[in-house]
């Protein structure tokens, strides 16, 4: 596998990052745990077979679980192999929620480090952007933890393009650790409400790592259009069993990105899902390592081997401008 460097960082990583906030998920309804500690394994196990080294997960993620699971399965490895991303701001298993003071960020940390069984993560997000909270005190805590060599570098998720730009001045004129990489929503099909993000990420040359790259699962192909706007879903999928998934991810845009997609699938003798990986992966502007969260290890393999699908420009540039048609 050809490796990536992840913008300014210097990280070399895989080109498509393993999500993991499915490791431990227990649906409430039900009390079903969606990726438990054995497929969670195997599933890791698949990904580093394939050359597969960058690895997302969250402090919340399963209640701490899915940090727990990775770090077990670490334990047998060499840690300098892997880049090993996660989170603050939320939590499960914290009683400081929603909240990026230096008491918090520095206590979830330390939360991270013990469930993954190791002395860095690679790679700290803000999981969200903290309103309540002065940037200055979140940015010097981010700072204390990297000048400590307990987190290498520091990025943030979801939040406006103005306070990305905001937490970045702060960062310089405070001689602060600043965001070297980004985790947005951004897929094929949602683009509009993180452009001007975008933006200020390809100004700055911060890497991104988006997440929903496959638009919640609507790019993989497998719903259809029937009758007078009727929607069919398989079973067991989201567009089944969530009741919001139409009115979030169905749009007409996202139908024509799609029908789009699906020409240049059957063009490139690939499948929709690894078009549109490919698409996102292919981005000149900055960096682009999408962040995939396979059910299987089939899904997995189906996704990794987006890395060897080869787009031509008109390719790519058809995919960017069907969400205008």
């Amino acid at each position: 596998m050809e490796y990536t460097r992840l913008g300014s960082t210097g990280l070399q990583v895989s080109p498509i990052c393993l999500g993991t906030w499915r490791f431990g998920l227990e649906h409430e309804d039900s009390g079903v745990v969606e990726t438990d500690r054995e497929d969670a394994h195997e599933l890791l196990d698949a990904f580093a077979a394939q050359g597969g080294n960058f690895i997302d997960t969250a402090n919340g993620y399963g209640q701490g679980r899915s940090e727990t699971w990775i770090g077990e399965w670490l334990e047998d490895r060499d840690r300098e192999d892997f880049v090993v991303a996660s989170k603050c701001y939320w939590s499960q298993v914290s009683r400081f929620q929603e909240n990026l003071s230096k008491k918090n960020v520095k206590a979830e940390v330390e939360g991270s480090l013990d469930r993954l069984g190791t002395d860095y993560l690679d790679i700290l997000y803000c999981h969200r952007f903290d309103d309540g909270t002065p940037p200055e005190h979140t940015l010097r805590a981010l700072d204390d933890l990297v000048s400590q060599g307990k987190v290498h570098y520091v990025g943030i998720s979801t939040c406006d393009a103005w306070k990305l730009t905001k937490a970045l001045w702060e960062a310089d004129v405070n001689n602060y650790e600043a965001f070297t990489v980004t985790q947005p929503q951004y897929s094929a099909t949602y683009r509009e409400p993180v452009a001007e993000y975008l933006d200020v990420c390809a100004d700055q040359d911060l890497a991104v790592c988006p997440y929903s790259p496959l638009h919640g699962g609507f790019l993989t192909g497998k719903y259809e259009r029937v009758g007078d706007g009727e929607v069919e879903a398989p079973d067991g999928s989201r567009g089944d069993i969530d009741d919001h998934f139409e009115d979030w991810y169905l749009t007409e845009q996202a139908w024509d990105v799609l029908d789009e997609v699906r020409a240049v699938a059957d063009e490139a003798d690939a499948t929709p899902a690894q078009v549109s990986l490919r698409w996102l992966m292919d981005h000149e502007r900055f960096t682009c390592v999408p962040i995939i969260g396979a059910r299987t290890t089939d899904q997995l393999d189906e996704n990794l081997d987006a890395i060897e699908v080869e787009l031509t420009d008109d390719q790519f540039d058809r995919i960017d401008d069907a969400i205008e048609a």
